[in-house]
């Protein structure tokens, strides 16, 4: 009988793993009510190898924060503007960003915790800061193109329109259940989400628009 095949070593795999936990956790208890001993047992691993990895809950916070913008940033600079016209750039932009979103509400309700923790955490990490700057970045160079064609307004902002777009966006994931709530809608799901998205682009091409201001 031949003998049972040894786990294979794989830091990296399991700092993922510890990650991808790490962030369902966060996500549902905020970072008081998240118990290591949980994250790990989701990871499949123990305490004692999570504290190995990252130290401390802290630092496994901060780290899961990090990891959120890193997905959210690179989902934005992977979209090939500078290929589009200044328009569909940030039509394309808006969408792209209103379906991250949609499709990521765990990092949507930490980014929410971290607010109701007034931003302690990412005020205190110069990586994640400069890391967003990638927002403005991709942003500016297609706002710079269409000032320059006379498509935009030459006196909008940067991050203006990044708010803008944000907003909505993360409005539309981060206070789901209490706008329908209170509000309601005779749309289903699939037709309030199509709508949304359409806004997001309507309201942020009219706001760029030179004639509008």
């Amino acid at each position: 009988m031949s003998a049972p095949a040894k786990r294979k070593n794989d830091p990296e795999g399991l700092k993922k793993r510890i990650l991808a936990s790490a962030l369902v956790t966060f996500a549902e208890f905020g970072l008081q009510g998240a118990r290591m001993e949980q994250i790990a047992d989701n990871a499949l691993t123990t305490k004692r190898m999570v504290v190995y990895h990252f130290s401390n809950k802290e630092q496994l916070y901060v780290e899961v924060l990090h990891h959120v913008y890193q997905q959210i940033r690179a989902h934005e600079t992977g979209l090939n503007l500078a290929e589009m016209s200044p328009g569909e750039a940030i039509a394309r932009l808006a969408e792209a960003s209103f379906d991250f979103h949609i499709s990521h509400p765990d990092f949507m309700r930490l980014i929410c915790s971290e607010n109701l923790m007034r931003g302690r955490y990412i005020s205190r990490s110069a990586s994640i800061r400069q890391l967003n700057q990638s927002a403005l970045e991709v942003l500016d160079a297609v706002l710079a193109r269409g000032k320059a064609s006379g498509e935009f307004d030459s006196s909008v902002t940067t991050v203006d329109v990044h708010r803008l777009i944000s907003s909505i966006c993360f409005h539309n994931v981060s206070n789901r259940y209490t706008f329908n709530s209170l509000f309601g809608s005779p749309e289903d799901e699939s037709q309030s989400l199509a709508r949304n998205r359409r806004l997001v682009v309507d309201a942020t091409l009219r706001y760029l628009h030179p004639l509008s201001r």
